[in-house]
């Protein structure tokens, strides 16, 4: 049997069965575009709730309406599992789960491994695995490989092999799952030829490159461009106002160069689950290289700062006021690490409440994705839920604007508000609003 060409005709023809391991923001979306385009997909996830609201037809995802996911589980398209055995039923694998630092910045592969070591028992000849978890250049070749080779598939003839990385960027409306050109790159030729196939069908342009390290090291140059030119603003911001220099006017009047010039903007620090953490991947790579990555180092250094700089601010704020942190009744608007999505991973927000509560602050939050702070590794709040209100607002010593959700009434939080840190540039400085 030619299992490349049986492959290739079944993606093409549809009649191929998925299967996507992780249903998180990635692998949630990228099962719904599997199922829009007519293929059978099985969502699987170890976290019970997720499976049993997929098959109750319900999101847990903000941006993802619980109708699209109903629409496909009702028609068969789509179902979820946590259990790893429709694995043996399936033409194409994708493994679409965590990639996270340990508190030493290096890379936590745990999640892939253990997928790994659950899935092995269902691989069967004739499936195409890809892995679209952000990593270090050689884990496919080093984790993944190994794997395959052990159950005696020669990789190339009877097994494929392919890195994908995920390009998602959760509530961005001009750019999904679909019209986000993927980068594919396998272990053989024919690996490649199978992993385009298995995209192609589904999103509107797929890149082909030399090699899944080739593959694995455009994911992280892509994060590493965002991190070191957030990082480079992130620095001028203080010091654009200690020269009486507005740092968004200037990066609006720069935005006016047609060429040579893209915009990027300050903030109280990274969030998500790639910015803050993917550089690390290769800056842990670097060392076996006998490499010291300086430049990504220092950005990520700028960019951890700006919660501290933020608390240094709130607490300069208050003492204009002669009020210390310690006692004030603070308000931090938004908790997500980016404006109108439900994602805390990584969120700079969070920090920040951590660090004001440390100094003895009462702490609040209002954000209109959160009713309360959920439990992580790192974070175990008992906050408050502040209803955007001019009475509410007022009864604060001190208003934080982390996260510029456009759900907000930015006009009742001017006026109603005592004194403001804004730092995302949203309000006009004046007497009670301060730049961070």
């Amino acid at each position: 049997m030619n299992y490349k060409v049986n492959l290739i005709q079944k993606f093409k023809n549809k009649e191929s069965k998925i299967s996507i391991i992780g249903m998180g923001y990635v692998g949630l979306p990228l099962s719904l575009n599997y199922a829009k385009n007519g293929y059978q997909v099985t969502g699987i996830d170890i976290d019970s709730n997720k499976v049993e609201l997929i098959n109750s037809g319900k999101s847990y995802i903000k941006h993802i309406s619980s109708e699209i996911i109903n629409n496909y589980i009702s028609n068969s398209y789509l179902k979820a599992k946590s259990d790893f055995h429709e694995i043996s039923n399936s033409d194409a694998v994708i493994i679409c789960v965590p990639t996270p630092l340990n508190i030493h910045r290096e890379p936590d592969l745990s999640f892939i491994r253990n997928t790994l070591d659950n899935l092995k028992p269902y691989l069967k000849k004739g499936q195409v695995l890809s892995l679209e978890s952000t990593t270090y250049p050689g884990t496919t070749e080093e984790e993944l490989l190994p794997l395959i080779e052990s159950k005696n598939f020669k990789v190339g003839e009877d097994f494929f092999l392919i890195y994908s990385p995920e390009r998602e960027d959760p509530g961005n409306k001009n750019y999904t799952t679909t019209n986000i050109p993927k980068v594919v790159g396998g272990i053989t030729k024919n690996c490649c030829d199978v992993g385009v196939a298995l995209y192609e069908t589904t999103i509107k342009k797929v890149v082909r490159v030399s090699s899944c390290r080739a593959a694995e090291m455009t994911k992280l140059l892509e994060n590493i461009h965002r991190s070191v030119n957030i990082g480079l603003v992130n620095e001028l911001k203080p010091l654009a106002e200690k020269m009486n220099i507005d740092i968004y006017e200037i990066i609006r009047a720069a935005s006016t160069k047609p060429f040579g010039f893209e915009p990027y903007y300050p903030g109280p620090g990274l969030g998500g689950h790639c910015i803050p953490i993917d550089p690390f991947y290769l800056t842990w790579k670097a060392h076996e290289y006998g490499m010291h990555t300086r430049f990504i180092e220092l950005a990520g250094e700028i960019n951890k700062s700006m919660t501290s700089y933020v608390l240094e601010k709130a607490s300069d704020a208050l003492n204009s006021n002669n009020k210390s942190i310690m006692n004030s009744k603070i308000l931090i608007l938004g908790v997500s690490y980016k404006k109108n999505i439900d994602d805390l991973r990584e969120s700079p927000s969070l920090e920040i409440i951590q660090l004001l509560l440390n100094k003895g602050a009462n702490v609040s939050f209002s954000d209109p994705y959160f009713k309360t702070i959920p439990k992580s590794r790192k974070y175990n709040f008992a906050i408050d839920n502040v209803e955007i209100k001019p009475q509410n607002i007022s009864s604060f010593d001190l208003v934080i604007l982390a996260t510029d959700h456009d759900l907000f009434d930015y006009d009742i939080i001017k006026e109603s508000s005592n004194l403001i840190l804004d730092t995302r540039g949203k309000f006009t400085p004046s007497d009670k609003v301060i730049r961070a």
